[in-house]
């Protein structure tokens, strides 16, 4: 099942910040994965759900966590 976020979602990802502008669920047994436009460079990306978060956002109490663990590996290609 493929999801258009309306509106899309800013994102964090392994390349930096990012869009989230699809997201694709596989089934039970797969992760989601996000389709994010990268701010930087405008490149197109498909990132499973553990490589991303959330961007901070003081309205809802989502405070900045400097270089989370799983964002800092390099993505699997």
């Amino acid at each position: 099942m493929i999801i258009q976020l309306n509106p899309t979602m800013p994102v964090l990802t392994p390349k930096g910040s990012a869009l989230a502008l699809f997201m694709i669920d596989y089934g039970e047994e797969h992760h989601l994965m996000w389709v994010c436009t990268q701010d930087e460079t405008g490149e197109i990306w498909t990132w499973p759900n553990p490589k991303i978060r959330s961007q901070s956002n003081p309205t809802f109490g989502r405070v900045k966590i400097p270089n989370p663990p799983l964002l800092t590996e390099p993505p699997n290609e």
